[in-house]
């Protein structure tokens, strides 16, 4: 049976979002590369390794130059399970929240497997990329979250003691949602981020970052989304710390020029709130995109996640357009980001001719099968 019905967003809408969703994705990925090789270095093991400004280029890392890590692993199976909540809807079947902790599920898979099973046809195509098989320093928490096929809710998360900023910075992609109110995009990112990291801290700063991002594809201001998010914030047990992280981001603006310890001073411990402060302030003061992704790793902190989640907003407010092509050009699996980026703007945009009652592309339910 043929699609459905054709196209509901006009073309040059449909255009900018596209462009934005590729910005957000291939930032996200750009900044991994350019900070994994230093993460967790000091700023003065950096400038001795590098030269005296730091590190201003992409650099070797998991035996060549652009590799990502599990930031950006994560995130693309976030990209995927969102597509296929949208997907299996049609079944009468709705609850975002499953379909993610499935996507993550199909992630640890890549983890401990030496590639694809092509016998699960119920995998869809980005389980097939052989090239997301490969282990680039998950944490121990990521990996005990999705240790079982449990899924951890806000009411009994996984590791209910953990920070960290991983949850974070896989959650970009929440933020891409423009058809949602902003309150739901905060509460899709804190039930996902409780797939793995329970703090208070490591949920709440998810949804902040998923919130600040969609403020940016709606065409916000980034001072603007980050108002927001602090509104939306400001209603949640437990929010203090993430919103005092964001004030402070936004007072270090008015602290004179941006320098590595400024940006050390926000991430501080390098917990989710500090991680998201610094990020926020990385994309505000920075002149242009290399310039805030340079800062956003060039400091005693996390490094990676840090530059995931820089080049994460900047790509949302400025489209892949303003990413340096340069380091797009050595970017590992920037085939896959793209395609699974395009696949996500065609589902938001015109998934009712793609997928429905009335009938579907049978090649769709191919790559995101309903199962």
């Amino acid at each position: 049976m043929g699609a459905t019905a054709g196209a509901v967003w006009g073309r040059t809408e449909q255009q900018d979002f596209r462009s934005r969703v590729r910005g957000a994705l291939l930032g996200a990925a750009v900044g991994d590369a350019l900070g994994s090789p230093v993460d967790r270095l000091g700023v003065e093991e950096i400038r001795a390794a590098y030269g005296p400004d730091g590190l201003l280029d992409l650099a070797p890392g998991y035996g060549r130059r652009g590799a990502v890590t599990h930031l950006t692993q994560l995130t693309l199976f976030s990209v995927d399970g969102l597509i296929r909540a949208q997907v299996r809807r049609d079944t009468g079947a709705w609850h975002p929240p499953t379909d993610l902790h499935r996507a993550y599920l199909r992630w640890a898979a890549t983890q401990r497997d030496w590639g694809p099973d092509l016998r699960r046809e119920e995998d869809g195509w980005l389980a097939r990329e052989e090239w997301l098989y490969a282990r680039r320093a998950p944490t121990r928490t990521l990996l005990m979250g999705l240790g079982d096929d449990r899924m951890g809710t806000l009411e009994a998360p996984k590791n209910p003691d953990a920070p960290g900023p991983e949850a974070a910075a896989r959650s970009a992609p929440f933020g891409l949602l423009v058809g949602w109110e902003p309150q739901l995009v905060v509460q899709l990112a804190v039930e996902c981020a409780a797939h793995t990291h329970g703090h208070p801290t490591a949920v709440l700063a998810a949804g902040a970052y998923a919130v600040i991002v969609h403020g940016l594809a709606c065409g916000d201001s980034l001072d603007g989304a980050v108002q927001r998010a602090l509104a939306l914030l400001s209603v949640r047990p437990g929010h203090q710390p993430v919103s005092d992280a964001l004030q402070h981001a936004l007072g270090a603006v008015r602290q004179g020029m941006p320098a590595p310890a400024r940006v050390a001073g926000l991430a501080a411990d390098g917990t989710a709130d500090g991680v998201l402060a610094a990020s926020v302030y990385c994309a505000l003061v920075g002149e242009d995109v290399r310039h805030g992704l340079c800062l956003a790793v060039n400091h005693d902190g996390p490094s990676g996640a840090t530059g995931a989640m820089t080049g994460g907003l900047l790509g949302a407010l400025h489209g892949e357009t303003a990413l340096p092509p340069a380091w797009l050009a050595e970017l590992e699996g920037r085939p896959t980001i793209l395609e699974l980026a395009d696949d996500f703007a065609m589902e938001m945009t015109q998934g009712p001719a793609l997928h429905g009652p009335a009938g579907s592309s049978p090649g769709w339910l191919v790559r995101y099968p309903r199962a």
